[in-house]
């Protein structure tokens, strides 16, 4: 998930509604935990729980503070927009959602491959146990990277922002149940969306499994593009990064790519070194 894209004017009307949502998934990860220490006797990182459950509360005081690199980008290139798109039939939603999904490929695979966007990213794979709750782990510095300009294109060909971020917002909230490493393989809708199997994989820090299933709802782009790996009988998943992070400090989970980041550049000798720390791949 990257609730960092999705950054629509909301009516007040909806907030409610939008407060209950995040409720009820919050509520659906405690009761995986609760189910896995109480029912089935298995270990369970409350720890890690709590971190997450605290980067959510850091990015929710990051985004009532208004501060966003698209929101100004986005309304200029709506104002300049080629045509007006309604999306008023099946047709239109149906493009929209494709458009999106393209899009989405294009930026999750960025944050894998450019220090810039994985410096927030990498808070997303920071747990070192995959649960409901590791979903809800975000990160709170996305919208100051401008993560949501990937979508730029969907606006200036006519679509609206808030419709554009809107349905990546549904996008992202198709997410939460990828990150159950419990739920059983779907057949043959694994070909096409992307499922728990296939996510289990993304998350994975096992060098056969980098890079990988970047896709949102849909699986199609990575096979389109040669980035779709299957999990493998013989290669046991280890989860979180390949430099594991041990803290339970939000602040520390939030920050600790930030810091190695800026104290990469600062070490560069030279703008060119410079920028190619910066926009360059993890680790490049």
């Amino acid at each position: 998930m990257h609730a960092e894209l999705a950054s629509p004017a909301l009516s007040p009307d909806l907030m409610p509604w939008l407060a209950g949502l995040a409720g009820l998934l919050i509520g659906v990860a405690t009761l995986e935990g609760l189910a896995k220490t109480f029912i089935y006797k298995a270990a369970y990182d409350w720890r890690a729980y709590a971190a997450s459950l605290a980067d959510a509360l850091l990015r929710r005081i990051a985004d009532g503070l208004g501060l966003s690199l698209a929101v100004p980008v986005l309304a200029w290139v709506h104002a300049h927009r080629l045509w007006t798109i309604e999306l008023a039939g099946p047709l239109a939603w149906g493009l929209l959602f494709i458009g999106q999904e393209f899009f989405y490929y294009g930026y999750h695979r960025a944050a894998h491959r450019v220090r810039w966007f994985w410096a927030t990213h990498s808070v997303h794979h920071s747990p070192n146990e995959l649960t409901l709750m590791a979903a809800v782990r975000l990160g709170w510095t996305g919208k100051l990277t401008g993560t949501a300009l990937f979508f730029v294109p969907l606006v200036w060909l006519g679509f609206s922002p808030v419709a554009v971020l809107g349905v990546v917002a549904a996008n992202l909230l198709y997410q939460f149940w990828l990150h159950a490493p419990w739920m059983p393989r779907l057949g043959p809708l694994e070909w096409v969306l992307n499922t728990p199997a296939h996510h289990r994989i993304h998350h994975a820090s096992n060098p056969e499994y980098l890079d990988c299933n970047y896709g949102g709802v849909l699986i199609v782009f990575d096979r389109l593009f040669g980035t779709f790996t299957a999990e493998r009988p013989d290669v046991r998943i280890k989860y979180g990064l390949t430099e594991p992070l041990h803290s339970y400090n939000p602040l520390r989970i939030g920050l600790h790519e930030w810091l190695r980041l800026g104290r990469d550049a600062w070490k560069a000798p030279g703008w060119a070194a410079r920028a190619r720390v910066l926009f360059g791949p993890p680790g490049g």
